[in-house]
C-alpha cells in the first residue's frame, strides 16, 4: 500500500507474540500482531489495530508456548495467515517511528522474517524507541530487572496480559511514567535525585552558572596505564519538539539530534548504531606481504608496536549529553592491524540494529600479543566503567572456553551504515593472491552469501580493527570494529 502522500508522523506502537521454538533452528512463528497509532503532540491513541494469525503449521504452538501467551491452537484455527494481513501491518509500519519493549532484538526481526516468507519486502521506520534499551540505561535499576511486568508493577498499572494490544498500551503508558519522573529529576535535581538512582551519564544542571556538569567520584588508577575522568558542558536546550519527552527517545541520524539534559536517544545507537564514527577510516596501501599504512596519528599498530603503559581511557562526550569510553594510545585512538588470524566461526547475524537489519560478526584465534594488549585494555575500561558508576556487566573481550583456556578468541564485528532506504556494511573486503590485493566488489549489499563464503572457519585473514567501548542494556565492554580485511586466498 503506497503511503508516500500520507502524513506519517504517528508512532507506531507495537508488538507481536509468537510460538516458542522447541528444538535447535525452528525459529518464530507470530501468533498476533498488536499496534497503536499515537500522536506525538498530546500523546494518545489515534488508531488500534490487533490479530490473531494463524501459523503455517498449527503444531509450532506447544505447550510452553501456550503458557507464554495463553494463545492456542484452537483461538487462530479460523485467523488469518500473515500473507493475508500484511498489507494491514505494512501500512500501519512503513515510514513511521516504531516504538515497544525490546523491539530490536525481537519484534523488528520478527516482522522482517514473516515479510520474508512471503517473498514481499519489509516495512521499513523512520526511527526507533526500545523502550527496554532506553530506560534500562536512563531509568536504571530502580524498577528491577525493567521487563514490562516489572515496570507495570513498580508504576500500579497492573498486570501484564502478554497479548499484544494490551501490552503496547501498557508500554505507551509505563513511558509516559518514566518520562514525568526523568523530567522532574533532570529539572530540580537537587529535589529529586538525593534519594534515587540516577544514570552515570545523566546530566544535571549546576543552580550556580547554568551549566550542565557531569560529577564522578573514581579513585585514580594504580596501574602504570592511565585512566582519565572529564567533565563537558552541556550545550543549550532547544525547541520545545526537538525536548518532547517521547518523541526524543527516537534514534535517528546523529546530525539531526539536539542535546538536551532529558534525552534518551542517544542510549539506543550507542552500542548498536556507531556506524557514523566507523566510517572514516584511514587511507590504506597494501603490499602482498603485509599491511603497510601511511604514518598517521590514527595508524593501526601491530601488536609489538602497542606499549602497554601507553595506553590510557578516558571519558569522552558522545553526544546529547552523554559519554562514552575512548581507548588511546599515547593520546591516539588505539587501532590495531594483526596478520593471519584464523577464523575460527564465520559469520553470525545474530545480533540486529535498529531497524531490525543483521548485525554481522565472526570469530578468529587470538594471538598471546594480541590477548595481552586487550586483556590490559579491558582491565582499564571495567575500571573506569565501575568508577563512573555503570552498574553494567562487564563483558570480557577476549573469550576463553572452558576446557579451551589457551585457545583464546575475539570477536570482530563488521559496522552497517545506511546507504538510502538500504544498509550495507561499512569494512572494507579485500582479496589477497600471490603478489596482488584486489578490493572485492559484492553483487548485493543485502545478501551476506558473498561474504560468508570469504570467512569460512579456517581461513586466514589480516585484519585492522578500531577498539570501541560500548555500555547498552546493562551489558558494557570493548567491541573489536573491523576497518579492513585481507582474505587470504588458497
Amino acid at each position: 500500500m503506497a503511503v508516500t502522500g500520507e502524513d506519517r508522523s504517528e508512532i507506531a506502537f507495537f508488538d507481536v507474540e509468537t510460538t516458542v521454538p522447541t528444538r535447535p533452528g525452528q525459529g518464530f512463528a507470530i501468533l498476533e500482531f498488536g499496534s497503536i497509532l499515537v500522536c506525538p503532540k498530546k500523546l494518545v491513541e489515534l488508531h488500534n489495530y490487533s490479530t490473531l494469525i494463524r501459523p503455517a503449521d498449527l503444531s509450532r504452538i506447544s505447550s510452553l508456548s501456550v503458557r507464554c501467551n495463553g494463545i492456542t491452537k484452537d483461538a487462530v484455527v479460523s485467523a488469518p495467515t500473515f500473507a493475508d494481513i500484511a498489507d494491514s501491518v505494512y501500512d500501519i509500519l512503513h515510514g513511521r517511528i516504531w516504538a515497544g519493549h525490546n523491539i530490536l532484538r525481537f519484534d523488528c526481526a520478527r516482522i522482517r522474517e514473516a515479510f520474508a516468507e512471503i517473498n514481499r519486502p519489509a516495512p521499513e521506520p523512520k526511527g526507533t524507541i526500545d523502550s527496554l534499551a532506553l530506560l534500562t540505561q536512563r531509568f536504571g535499576r530502580r524498577a528491577g530487572d525493567m521487563k514490562m511486568a516489572t515496570l507495570a508493577t513498580y508504576f500500579g498499572l497492573g498486570q501484564q496480559t502478554h497479548r499484544s494490544l494490551d501490552d503496547v498500551r501498557m508500554n505507551l503508558e509505563v513511558l509516559k511514567y518514566c518520562a514525568t519522573v526523568l523530567f522532574l529529576e533532570s529539572s530540580l535535581p537537587d529535589i529529586f535525585t538525593d534519594n534515587s538512582w540516577v544514570s552515570p551519564n545523566a546530566t544535571t544542571r549546576s543552580r550556580s552558572n547554568g551549566k550542565s556538569r557531569i560529577e564522578h567520584a573514581a579513585q585514580s588508577s594504580s596501574s602504570n596505564a592511565k585512566v582519565d575522568y572529564h567533565s563537558e558542558s552541556s550545550p543549550p536546550q532547544h525547541t520545545v519538539e526537538k525536548n518532547h519527552p517521547i518523541l526524543s527517545f527516537a534514534t535517528r541520524e546523529i546530525d539531526d539530534v539536539n542535546s538536551n539534559t532529558f534525552n534518551l536517544s542517544a542510549i539506543g545507537d550507542q552500542m548498536d548504531n556507531m556506524e557514523e564514527d566507523l566510517k572514516n577510516g584511514s587511507t590504506s596501501q597494501e603490499s602482498p606481504s603485509r599491511v603497510v599504512l601511511e604514518r598517521s596519528d590514527n595508524d593501526f599498530l601491530e601488536p609489538d608496536d602497542v606499549s602497554i603503559p601507553s595506553i590510557s581511557v578516558t571519558l569522552a562526550p558522545f553526544y546529547r549529553g552523554t559519554q562514552r569510553i575512548q581507548i588511546l594510545h599515547l593520546n591516539s585512538p588505539l587501532q590495531i592491524q594483526c596478520a593471519s588470524l584464523k577464523v575460527r566461526f564465520g559469520i553470525s547475524t545474530k545480533f540486529v540494529d535498529n531497524a531490525g537489519r543483521p548485525r554481522l560478526s565472526f570469530v578468529v584465534d587470538a594471538s598471546p600479543s594480541l590477548c595481552k594488549i586487550l586483556d590490559a585494555t579491558d582491565s582499564l575500561a571495567k575500571e573506569l566503567s565501575v568508577n563512573s558508576g555503570s552498574s553494567s556487566e562487564w563483558r570480557p573481550v577476549v573469550t576463553r572456553k572452558p576446557g579451551f583456556f589457551n585457545s583464546p578468541t575475539v570477536r570482530l564485528h563488521l559496522p552497517t551504515v545506511a546507504d538510502g532506504e538500504s544498509s550495507r556494511w561499512a569494512t572494507d573486503i579485500y582479496e589477497k593472491e600471490n603478489s596482488s590485493t584486489q578490493k572485492v566488489v559484492f553483487s548485493n549489499r543485502h545478501e551476506v552469501d558473498e561474504l560468508c563464503s570469504l570467512l569460512t572457519p579456517g581461513n586466514i585473514l589480516d585484519a585492522c580493527f578500531a577498539l570501541d567501548a560500548y555500555d547498552y542494556q546493562q551489558n558494557a565492554g570493548i567491541r573489536l570494529v573491523a576497518k579492513k580485511l585481507f582474505v587470504h586466498s588458497g
